[in-house]
């Protein structure tokens, strides 16, 4: 009986998350402007995002603001941001060293691949290394003005090679402001810190969507701007 009624209160679950998602579709179909993100709702706006992939870039586009961050259009394989993020300040300071082979072979290397000592940035919407080393400097010179950790906000992923226990990992790190995206829950992290993502129609079901759509669609399942504001996660429709 207990177990009808959990896989029961699952479908649910699931029903509630595709109308939830159709529903962010259509408004985003029919509504252009439904795309923009209010700056406004901003009371900090200087705010660094550190991403395995594309999710900070969207925030700043999507709300109109510079690029704090030089996490933008690239991404690193889990093994990888976790060792940057142990010692930050020490691979910032290192230069890029573009190389033409990557220690990962999972695919086609069409985009520029730098080093930054012994990790791999992959710089996936840039076609030069010029541009991306120009992009990187620029903004890495700019977040590093006003660097404070404490307006840093770091995310991560299930995507490229990041599993449970590197999500487990990236939670012991000690910086305040952190959360987790993945496909499903993780026992022993509380919905406040890692976020089970229900995506009706993404293509593979056992990770998240990519950075740039896992936020147009973040807003079902946390409030990204109390997050940047009060530096507190608040859950919104959707939590499972």
């Amino acid at each position: 009986m207990v177990l009808k009624f959990a896989v029961i209160h699952f479908s649910l679950i699931k029903i509630k998350a595709a109308f939830l998602h159709f529903e962010f579709f259509l408004r985003r179909k029919i509504n252009k402007q439904f795309k923009n993100t209010d700056v406004t709702s901003l009371k900090n706006t200087d705010f660094v995002i550190v991403a395995n992939n594309c999710f900070g870039g969207q925030v700043y586009k999507s709300f109109g603001l510079p690029y704090n961050t030089p996490f933008v259009g690239m991404f690193l394989y889990g093994p990888c941001y976790i060792k940057l993020l142990k010692d930050l300040e020490n691979y910032l300071a290192k230069d890029l060293v573009f190389v033409t082979e990557s220690v990962y072979q999972d695919r086609a290397k069409t985009y520029p691949v730098a080093k930054l000592g012994d990790i791999e940035l992959h710089f996936s919407h840039y076609t030069s290394e010029k541009e991306a080393a120009e992009k990187w400097y620029r903004r890495k010179k700019r977040m590093c003005e006003n660097f404070n950790l404490d307006n840093f906000y770091f995310i991560i992923s299930d995507r490229e090679r990041v599993d449970v226990n590197l999500i487990k990992e990236f939670h012991k790190l000690p910086y305040k402001n952190k959360i987790s995206f993945g496909a499903k829950a993780i026992d022993g992290l509380c919905s406040l810190k890692h976020v089970a993502v229900f995506e009706a129609f993404k293509r593979n079901k056992n990770q998240v969507p990519g950075g740039t759509k896992l936020f147009k669609i973040s807003s079902l399942y946390f409030d990204f701007e109390k997050w940047i504001n009060d530096k507190k996660v608040k859950r919104t429709r959707f939590d499972y």
